[in-house]
């Protein structure tokens, strides 16, 4: 793992002062980005924040001020494909993975470069919507941290009754017939926060939230991605299925879920979280994708159950990953 300086767009992250950024360079050739706070004083640990599909450090700056003021270090990661990372088609608007299992190159990545900052220990995830399938695969693959918390995981892809055919079809027959990097029809290479009105998001509830989002892709306009291509479809569809027949780890673990999440499948995180033995599933009612972006007074909370979970859980064999 290579590392050096990069950027930090510290005009829209809206995080705690002294936030860095690095460049990783993975063992597979792929750059990707970190950007990483502390705390004023002693840490009680690291937050590894394993973000979303089309998410990006800058949109996790305010998570950052929330677990820093919490007393942990914090750390946010662009995953390859989008953010500032490599995006591996011409079309860098299209998000897209060769294959899923990819990803864990960039875990690997991230937990080298933890180490070699020094970031205090010990170490815990959250996985947000994508994120949430990656950490849990990391846990799968050995990665050793003291517990985990996952917010709307996409350990399922929601699809209405009518889309659900269409989007299997897509998936499994688009790469056979050469459509693998175009994008599944009634999706749009724009990005969907910046094309969207607040009024009717299925994102978060928080019209200022929503807005400082709008306010990042303006200013810095190369963070934005578009729909994922059918070749990423398969292989998320694929993930998931694979992940869902894996008995829960023995990790100490809590999930967020909006009961009105509309983005992935609120059945199979249930289902999870209902067979994990030392899981907790927390369900914010009326709540949307977003649990970290939701208003004050629903994010606020959440914020305070994680932190005393992660301090509630601060013993941690050596690290590996």
């Amino acid at each position: 793992m290579k590392m050096s300086p990069a950027p930090l767009f510290e005009d829209v992250a809206g995080g705690p002062t002294g936030g860095l950024a690095h460049w990783l360079t993975t063992a597979d050739k792929v750059c990707i980005r970190i950007g990483h706070w502390r705390p004023e004083g002693e840490a009680q640990g690291t937050v590894l924040m394993f973000p979303g599909r089309t998410e990006y450090v800058e949109k996790y700056g305010d998570a950052a001020r929330e677990f820093t003021a919490r007393g942990f270090a914090f750390l946010a990661i662009d995953w390859r494909g989008q953010g500032l990372a490599d995006r591996p088609l011409d079309d860098h608007r299209v998000g897209h993975v060769d294959r899923f299992v990819d990803y864990q190159q960039d875990v690997r990545a991230v937990f080298d470069a933890a180490a070699a900052l020094d970031l205090p220990r010990p170490y815990h995830i959250i996985g947000h919507s994508m994120g949430g399938a990656i950490g849990l695969r990391a846990l799968y693959e050995g990665a050793t941290v003291a517990s985990c918390a996952f917010t709307g995981p996409m350990w399922g892809i929601f699809f209405t009754p009518v889309m659900k055919p269409l989007s299997w079809v897509t998936a499994y027959w688009g790469p056979k017939v050469g459509l693998g990097h175009k994008i599944p029809p009634t999706t749009t290479l724009d990005s969907y926060v910046a094309s969207q009105p607040f009024e009717g998001n299925i994102l978060t509830r928080d019209p200022g939230m929503f807005e400082m989002m709008k306010v990042q892709l303006r200013a810095h306009p190369e963070l934005s991605l578009g729909a994922p291509s059918t070749i990423w479809l398969r292989e998320a569809l694929d993930e998931c299925q694979d992940l869902a027949e894996r008995p829960a780890p023995d990790t100490p673990c809590i999930a967020v879920l909006g009961s009105h999440e509309q983005i992935v499948d609120r059945k199979a995180i249930r289902a999870r979280m209902a067979g994990w033995p030392k899981g907790e599933l927390i369900e914010i009612p009326d709540g949307e994708h977003e649990v970290l972006m939701e208003p004050p007074e629903v994010r606020g909370p959440v914020y305070d159950r994680l932190a005393s979970f992660f301090a509630a859980n601060a013993t941690c064999p050596a690290l590996s990953a």
